[in-house]
Parts: C-alpha cells; sequence; structure tokens
C-alpha cells in the first residue's frame, strides 16, 4: 500500500474513488470509513469513565454519510450519541440514506438546538463537511463551528476539518467578509482521521492548526487503485543514506567552506547567526563577507573568519547570500558575483528581494551551473512571482513549484508547513517545527544550516529536506524541554541543531 507519508490531491482521491466503486458493493466504503471512524474514537475515549455523550455532526454529503455510520456503531457499542442535522436527513445521497436508516434503527438520538445548553460533551465528530467543499461555511453553521471550537472536549474530524480545503490547508475563502456572517469558518479539530490517502492540506498553512494530529485510513483499497503522487510529507528517511559519517583521517578541508555574504550596516547580526550556524552544522571553515566594513571578529564564536565583502574569492566556498544584505548598489553587485561563481549557492531574504525585481539577476541566476537552493518566506515569494502574499499562503504548494520551476532550482517555501519543491514538480511538505521560528533570525539560521549540509557535498535535494526537518527538530526539543515556544530566539537553535544531527549521523551509522 502507498505510504501515510504519501499526498494526494482531492482530483486523486477522487479518482482513487471511482475506480473502487467499480469493484466494490455500494456502501461499502462508507461503512469502511464509518467504522474506521468509531474505532479511533473509542481509542481517544480510551480513559473515559462514561456519563457524558458523544456529540456527531451530520451534513448533507457523503461525509455525513460516514458520521452517522460511526455514530450508528458507537450507538450500538454502549455510548450515549446525540445527532445534530446541519441538513435536511431526506435530501442525503444514496449511500447517506442508507447510513441514516442504520442510525434510526440503533440507540442514538436526535437533538436539534445544542448551542445555548449543552456544554458536557465526551468527543465531538465532524461530519459536517468533507473534501468537496468549495464555498465558504457561513451563518447557522459558522455559529454552531464557533460553539464547536470554544468546547474543551476532543473533536475528532472526519476526512478533513469542516471548512478547510484539504488540497491548500486553506481555510475556504478565508479572505472573505461575508456581511452579517464575518469571515468563512472552520472547525478546529484536535484529531482527523482521513480516508483513502493523506492529503497535503491536513499538514500545511491552516491545516496543522485546524487538523490536529493525523490519521489515514485506506479503507482496505487495493494498492493498485493509487496513482503514482509526486508529493509527500519529509522524513529522516528521505535523507538518511546522505547523513555522512566522519573518518579519523579528515580534516577542515574535508568538510568545505562556506562564506556567508550579507552583513550590511544594522543588520550583521543576520550574517552571524548563519554563520556560527554552518560553522555548528559541521562545514570546515566559515567566512563573514561583509558588505560594509568587516566585523574584526565575532567574540562569540572567534572561528568565525570575517572578511570585506570586496576582498573575497567567491569560487573559494560554498556561499549563502541574503543574510543582511540589504539592497544598496554595492549588495546588488556582490550579489552579482556571487551569481556568477561556480560553486552551490544559497538564495536567502534581501538577495531575493534583489533578483525579484531585475531580470538581470534573473538570467544570472537561470544560467548557473552549479546547485542553487532558494529560502523565501511568504512575502519574498510573493515578490519572486510578482503577485500577493495572500495568492501565496492560497496555494503554497503550487506557489513553490512555480518558483523551483521558473529560477530553475531547489526551494524552500517557508511556514507552517515548509514546502519543499524542486523544479521537476516533486514536493515534500515538512513535518517538524512550532510556533518557536516564528522570530526574527530563525531563517537566517536555516540559510547557514543550508549551506553548511551543501559545503560538506550533500546533494541539494536531500540537502534542502534534511535542513528544513533539523531546523524544525531543533524547535521542537526546546519546547519538548520546556524553552518556549513563547521566546525562543535563533540563536537557542544553533546548538540544538547540531545536536540532532549528530544523534541522526550516529543513529544512521550505528551497528545494526
Amino acid at each position: 500500500m502507498p505510504s501515510n507519508l504519501t499526498l494526494y490531491t482531492v482530483a486523486e482521491i477522487r479518482q482513487i474513488e471511482h475506480a473502487a466503486f467499480a469493484t466494490c458493493p455500494s456502501y461499502t466504503l462508507m461503512q469502511r470509513a464509518g467504522t474506521a471512524a468509531a474505532d479511533y474514537a473509542r481509542q481517544l475515549l480510551a480513559d473515559h469513565d462514561g456519563g457524558a455523550t458523544i456529540l456527531v455532526l451530520v451534513g448533507p454529503g457523503n461525509n455525513g454519510g460516514d458520521a452517522l455510520e460511526a455514530a450508528s456503531q458507537l450507538a450500538n457499542s454502549g455510548w450515549d450519541v446525540a445527532i445534530h442535522f446541519s441538513c435536511d436527513p431526506a435530501r442525503l445521497p444514496a449511500d447517506a440514506q442508507q447510513a441514516l436508516l442504520r442510525a434510526q434503527d440503533s440507540p442514538a438520538h436526535v437533538i436539534h438546538d445544542i448551542l445555548p445548553t449543552h456544554n458536557d460533551w465526551a468527543l465531538v465528530l465532524d461530519g459536517l463537511f468533507g473534501i468537496g467543499l468549495t464555498r465558504p461555511i457561513t451563518g447557522d453553521i459558522a455559529r454552531l463551528i464557533e460553539y464547536i471550537n470554544n468546547l474543551h472536549c476532543p473533536v475528532l474530524a472526519l476526512d478533513v476539518p469542516s471548512g478547510l480545503d484539504a488540497d491548500t490547508g486553506m481555510i475556504v475563502d478565508a479572505n472573505a467578509f461575508i456581511p452579517g456572517d464575518g469571515r468563512a469558518a472552520a472547525i478546529r479539530a484536535t484529531h482527523t482521521i482521513t480516508f483513502i490517502g493523506n492529503k497535503a492540506g491536513l499538514h500545511t498553512c491552516d491545516g496543522r492548526d485546524y487538523a490536529g494530529q493525523v490519521q489515514v485510513s485506506d479503507l482496505g483499497l487495493e494498492a493498485a487503485l493509487y496513482p503514482p503522487s509526486s508529493s509527500q510529507l519529509n522524513h529522516v528517511e528521505l535523507f538518511a543514506n546522505t547523513l555522512q559519517h566522519r573518518r579519523q583521517n579528515s580534516h577542515k578541508g574535508s568538510y568545505g567552506d562556506v562564506s556567508v555574504l550579507g552583513g550590511a550596516h544594522g543588520m550583521v547580526g543576520a550574517a552571524v547567526l548563519a554563520a556560527r550556524t554552518a560553522a555548528k552544522s559541521g562545514a570546515g571553515r566559515v567566512f563573514i563577507a561583509g558588505i560594509d566594513e568587516a566585523l574584526n571578529y565575532d567574540n562569540a564564536q572567534p572561528e568565525l573568519m570575517c572578511r570585506r565583502a570586496a576582498d573575497f574569492d567567491f569560487n573559494s566556498a560554498t556561499i549563502v547570500a541574503g543574510p543582511g544584505l540589504g539592497t544598496s548598489r554595492d549588495a546588488h553587485d556582490f550579489l552579482l558575483q556571487a551569481l556568477a561563481a561556480n560553486v552551490p549557492l544559497v538564495l536567502d531574504a534581501d538577495a531575493l528581494n534583489l533578483i525579484a525585481v531585475e531580470s538581470g539577476l534573473q538570467q544570472k541566476l537561470l544560467s548557473r551551473k552549479a546547485l542553487s537552493l532558494l529560502t523565501p518566506h511568504p512575502l519574498e515569494a510573493a515578490r519572486l512571482l510578482g503577485i500577493s502574499n495572500s495568492l501565496i499562503q492560497a496555494d503554497r504548494l503550487a506557489a513553490a513549484r512555480t518558483i523551483a520551476k521558473k529560477f530553475n532550482a531547489v526551494t524552500i517555501l517557508k511556514g507552517s508547513g515548509s514546502v519543499i519543491a524542486a523544479p521537476d514538480g516533486a514536493v515534500v511538505i515538512n513535518t517538524t517545527g512550532n510556533p518557536a521560528l516564528a522570530t526574527a533570525g530563525a531563517g537566517d539560521v536555516l540559510s547557514g544550516l543550508c549551506g553548511a549540509l551543501l559545503a560538506q557535498k550533500w546533494p541539494v535535494w536531500e540537502a534542502a529536506l534534511a535542513a528544513v526537518w533539523l531546523h524544525g527538530k531543533a524547535a521542537d526539543n526546546l519546547v519538548a524541554s520546556g524553552i518556549g515556544p513563547i521566546g525562543v530566539t535563533a540563536s537557542e537553535l544553533i546548538p540544538e541543531i547540531r545536536a540532532v544531527l549528530n544523534q541522526l549521523v550516529s543513529r544512521q551509522h550505528s551497528p545494526r
């Protein structure tokens, strides 16, 4: 079977469903979905001492039918189940009508008005809307969702939290303001059980806030029904074979040099963060090529070598261009030299902003023969594509793919569920990280890490995957140890990245 790490679009899920319907009796998939949902609900309630009710929300489509099937199974196994319809039950589609009959024959009961009176739910099952929703949720259903989102019990979404786009991770029409209804709404689930295959929207943009913990049920479908997919979730096995055990007979020259081009007046700290990360992520030597007058030395890390960019040979080291670079004429000219150098190149921050506004720099990037890696945040990505930030966020996978293809460079689109894209269209969504990374300098740390891995001869694709995973895992470890997410600073990530990288290498090369 395809891995639960493999991601499918809504169109691909529909294709799989269509093929399955040709081999399965009617109602089979709905019954399996309801069974999977009921089983997961029982797991979530394993420690519950009883006395409370499961609330099942039923919408107008087959997602509502899945919820009704789960409701009947839970009620028949002894749970007190209350069903609330947000639609006319008589208008449910055919399979959902069968689920309705099963629910009516069970001990489950229907309630009509839940908003003003009831808060003591053991669990809420969200079967309002599935992957087919294209219009914003407003009006009475939006008010129902607001009520659900203010509860303190587990909320289990079926297939996708209602109101969340399964492809993009955006709340459907999140930017639309509907007079009298406010913003479009979505269920904020604590858990999601998604059917047939995993979906990108559960793992990027708003998805990580609204989907909670995600479990995948393939509903027992045959592997032959699944088309190839170019999207997946990031995991260590994607880059594990590149993790390098260090030979005893090696020296600093064995692990490459990194030069950080940046550090304009007032922004030297960005270059220092990138350089410190490169040094503590394994680069043999690290230089700061300063746009303005060079630092004399870094007092906290005197191993860094500080040079004036005007005196630096850009062909001598892997380049990280952009941290604290600025957009001056000098910055432009030094970036031009970096683009012309035949060495691996990481482009971040102001390097991306300069490239976005000048076609000549874009052509230099496109003509490069050496490896190129771009690390834009959404606003920088918007500048590169000449569109709005909201359009980038509206489809992060498409935006990352477009940038990677346009500039012929592996691209890391940063954000919640960072997206790594290759020029050939392959996409990976990162699974590590948390709001601790929403801090000044975190991007500089990531770019320095990318540079260090490239200097150590990592292929650019694996370097991007590993850097994003390590960066996020470092933040996760800090939070797990009680540091953050509030108040974590970028420099705190650096020693944790080093620790995680060494742990991975040790694990990869330990005796089996």
